[in-house]
């Protein structure tokens, strides 16, 4: 079996955003044209833009928000091959929520079992709900009952 060491570097260019020239977060594709970019830097050019930044195709003349979507194998991809940015990328999701004061959504907390955790707000750091929380049973019972979603929404 013959193995070929390629280095992070000669294959930059297909793994980075070409608005914000960083690592893709959050991949997005255009459908007309297949091209991916982060999607808050695509959203927030497709404010003033009806185009593709890369090729200039037209994506859609009124609503072009309507044809791009989550691309989530480039997303895995990204995260495999560069080291630490997912785990980077969830402890600035989780500064951002606790900054605002806001409940960080399941997802981003990496709840990794079916016990409660909740975030040390010191080091954003996951620690399991023990018996001995201070918060009180109809606390819990609101929280359970919230059916509100999020996520954002765009």
């Amino acid at each position: 079996m013959l193995t070929r060491k390629i280095k992070l570097w000669d294959i930059n260019a297909h793994i980075t955003c070409r608005l914000c020239s960083g690592y893709l977060i959050d991949a997005t594709t255009v459908t007309e044209c297949l091209h991916t970019f982060c999607r808050s830097c695509l959203v927030k050019y497709l404010e003033e833009n009806n185009t593709c930044p890369t090729c200039r195709i037209v994506i859609h003349q009124s609503h072009p928000l309507q044809y791009i979507g989550h691309d989530r194998t480039m997303q895995d991809i990204v995260y495999k091959l560069v080291p630490g940015l997912q785990e980077a990328e969830m402890r600035k999701q989780r500064e951002f929520y606790h900054k605002l004061g806001m409940e960080v959504p399941g997802d981003i907390k990496g709840e990794a079992c079916s016990a409660k955790q909740h975030l040390d707000p010191r080091n954003g750091e996951t620690k399991a709900d023990d018996s001995s929380s201070k918060e009180t049973a109809e606390e819990r019972q609101e929280e359970d009952n919230d059916y509100h979603r999020s996520d954002e929404q765009v």
